[in-house]
């Protein structure tokens, strides 16, 4: 079924998300006697922003925040994550769905990410279930471990994991904009929303330098370095590391793999898509080799 467009003439701007108005369910992840991660379990969000359960704030071990929520200019990105704008037709990354010959168009097809229940928690990670559900029906079992290690005194490891498994009883398919006819748009999957600031944040790679030439290229890693902290992001898997890296830092910053680059996904019913990223948190502003360093001790401890 072809979603509808929605009738937006005359609403209000869509306001940046409130902080869900409790946290009863809300996993700390916790390093060097201090709170470093939150995952945000079961936020109340609108419909329209594609709600699921994220991760803010994420700080480094000194507290400097390096995720965002809700901001001005792309309310729907929501922290770290794992977020999908096409699943079969269905918007779980939130805002609107790139339409082929239409381009951005509001619809009335946003799923949601229902957390189920926990699996294994503890001060410094946990195992979680959740069920991807949209137009009245479970598309996607998600199962989600995140943990937390210390690598450095300026220097921690978040490790985030996710397995999607196809419930239905047919195959799925996962694109993005890039598939759909929105060339260099391939987001989509683990994905990280960093704070904006004054300058937009260095990008790098092992091998290249800057947004334009990393964008959509494969690395073991992609380093995006603000104004006093740095975020080292590394497939910890080798189907992770075949995706290639979509990131942003000039409109805003932001960074993760594509699941759907060049072509669509297609998920067998009772298969899984699974994926493993570490990303390194740090303080202060990482060089090529300190960044190179910290990915070999976050990966391979």
């Amino acid at each position: 079924m072809t979603p509808r467009a929605r009738d937006t003439r005359g609403e209000q701007p869509t306001e940046a998300p409130a902080a869900p108005d409790s946290r009863a369910h809300d996993v700390e992840l916790r390093l060097a006697g201090r709170v470093v991660a939150r995952h945000r379990t079961r936020p109340e969000l609108p419909l329209r922003l594609g709600p699921r359960p994220f991760l803010h704030p994420v700080t480094t071990l000194a507290g400097t925040p390096v995720t965002e929520t809700g901001p001005a200019d792309h309310p729907h990105h929501l922290g770290a994550g794992v977020a999908v704008p096409d699943v079969e037709g269905h918007n779980f990354w939130g805002g609107r769905t790139f339409v082929r010959g239409h381009g951005s168009t509001e619809l009335d097809n946003h799923g949601v990410q229902r957390h189920t229940g926990c699996t294994r928690r503890g001060p410094a990670g946990f195992e979680a279930e959740l069920c991807w559900e949209a137009a009245g029906r479970a598309l996607l079992r998600e199962r989600r471990t995140v943990a937390a290690a210390e690598l450095a005194a300026h220097a921690w490891a978040l490790d985030f994991a996710f397995a999607l498994t196809n419930v239905t009883g047919g195959p799925l398919s996962i694109g993005s904009p890039a598939t759909n006819g929105r060339p260099g748009a391939a987001y989509g999957g683990f994905f990280w929303r960093a704070p904006k600031e004054a300058a937009a944040p260095r990008v790098f790679t092992p091998d290249g330098e800057g947004e334009a030439e990393v964008h959509g290229t494969r690395a073991d890693w992609l380093a995006l370095a603000g104004a006093d902290w740095t975020l080292v992001f590394a497939g910890a898997s080798e189907a992770t590391r075949r995706d290639p890296w979509f990131v942003r830092a000039a409109e805003y910053p932001g960074a993760g793999p594509s699941l759907a680059s060049a072509e669509r996904l297609t998920v067998p019913p009772g298969e899984s898509v699974v994926r493993r990223v570490v990303t390194v948190v740090a303080d202060g502003v990482l060089g090529r080799a300190e960044a190179a360093a910290l990915v070999r001790a976050a990966v391979h401890p």
